[in-house]
């Protein structure tokens, strides 16, 4: 018997989709000619009548954003109702419900508003309406890896790239993504060219974030958990503005939850080699690898090394395809894009910056500048390392896919917080692993109950 009319899905719906709209909002504002582009936009400007677009005018968001999120509380409140008065509908029809709204509401709030934003730019410029490396730059590297150009050793400088946003520009010398982002890209730029003359790297993305977010209910047990999967992933409340904006935390996410997936339905060496091309996309998936390969190995003496190549070799063969021909073909340049900037020891490194230790280095002085060295490596190895074994040994009492998830994220996150920059992408990125930590769990009768309509 409930205690209360309402249940934890429906609260966490409620927080997560006020977070996003809220978010969204305030991000529009820093977008000062979005009015004036939504007008000539093509397919959104059309969408409405100019009485409608002027009656609509609002200033915190164009016309049809407004629509858009009355389309999303509208399937909040019947999600908030069903949840309320649906003990007379069947569980599964329950589910299935509440599942159909939270994608209405994931397609009305995330994949809306980032094809909203790819038409923007058609008009307001290929350094409008995007993210930097995501989209503008790895749309470069794609023109570069088709004419035969190393993009580790190529810059940036000549690109729109350079037009876009930020102070230090940094980035303009280096391309800081491994292979798989911008080889699985390509043959979608040249179709897109193909069919309708012009690409943008969300278009890649979106695909990517929905095929996750269909992937994401068999990674949990019970309908509240695969519900609260679903909409944590699909709304999160920072990597929900990056698929809009089109940074590529998404992609990483997209190939690690396939693997996960495939682990869980007894299928190794396709896991494997879904592993290895996210470590082959962002050095960012590296991190998993030692909860990864005690997973892999559930039911196998750890000890045996024949056990462990031959479940992982796909891994290593995918991952060695397509790093090692760029390392054979300039090792510098591709250290010095992928490794040495984000350290700080490359001629043009990346900036001291974010949400971490890395301020009281600033506060304290101990640097003269953003751009100097600073050896965030020792407190990182200080304090990793340990937690490190701490988190294995936990793992191998319980060698679950929710403990390696949250074994993962609190490694990454005590790396990102030890080092030079921690974003807030990263924590939007971290955010998704530990909802899996948390919702791939067993949930005991309930779980059982789900298997019948799953």
């Amino acid at each position: 018997m409930r205690r209360a009319l309402g249940s934890l899905d429906a609260m966490l719906l409620f927080v997560l989709v006020i977070a996003r709209a809220r978010i969204d909002t305030l991000a529009d504002l820093v977008l000062p000619t979005r009015l004036q582009d939504f007008t000539r936009a093509p397919i959104v400007g059309t969408l409405l009548p100019p009485r409608s677009q002027e009656l609509l005018k609002d200033w915190l968001t164009d016309p049809l954003g407004l629509l858009l999120l009355t389309i999303v509380f509208g399937a909040l409140a019947a999600y908030l109702l069903v949840d309320a008065v649906g003990e007379k509908l069947s569980a599964a029809a329950r589910y299935r419900v509440k599942l159909a709204l939270v994608w209405a509401i994931i397609l009305a709030l995330v994949v809306a508003p980032s094809l909203k934003l790819v038409l923007l730019r058609r008009v307001g410029g290929p350094a409008s309406y995007t993210h930097d490396g995501g989209v503008i730059q790895t749309e470069e590297t794609i023109k570069l890896f088709l004419a035969g150009k190393n993009p580790y050793y190529e810059d940036y400088v000549n690109t729109p790239l350079a037009e876009w946003g930020l102070d230090l520009r940094s980035a303009v010398y280096h391309y800081p993504y491994l292979p798989w982002t911008f080889v699985f890209s390509t043959p979608f730029q040249v179709l897109s060219n193909a069919l309708i003359g012009w690409y943008d790297q969300r278009f890649v993305y979106l695909l990517l974030f929905v095929l996750m977010l269909a992937l994401a209910p068999g990674l949990a047990r019970g309908p509240t958990a695969r519900l609260g999967l679903v909409m944590t992933l699909g709304l999160n409340p920072i990597m929900g503005s990056d698929v809009i904006f089109g940074q590529n935390d998404s992609f990483v996410v997209f190939w690690i939850i396939l693997a996960l997936w495939l682990l869980e339905r007894h299928h190794p060496r396709a896991s494997a080699l879904a592993f290895g091309l996210a470590c082959a996309s962002k050095p960012t998936a590296w991190f998993l690898a030692p909860f990864y390969a005690l997973l892999l190995l559930r039911g196998e003496p750890l000890r045996r090394i024949s056990a462990w190549w031959r479940c992982g070799w796909p891994a290593l063969a995918a991952w060695a395809t397509l790093i090692l021909p760029y390392a054979i073909w300039n090792l510098d340049a591709l250290l010095d894009d992928v490794w040495r900037w984000s350290a700080g020891t490359a001629a043009v490194p990346y900036q001291i910056r974010g949400w971490g230790f890395s301020n009281l280095v600033l506060a304290w002085g101990w640097v003269q500048s953003r751009l100097d060295y600073w050896p965030f490596w020792l407190p990182q190895v200080l304090v990793c390392l340990p937690l490190l074994v701490f988190l294995l040994r936990q793992q191998r009492r319980n060698n679950t896919l929710a403990t390696a998830s949250w074994a993962y994220a609190l490694l990454l996150f005590a790396f990102f917080y030890l080092s030079r920059f921690l974003n807030e992408n990263y924590l939007g990125y971290l955010l998704a692993f530990l909802a899996m930590g948390y919702f791939a769990g067993e949930t005991g009768d309930e779980g059982r109950q789900t298997q019948k309509y799953s």
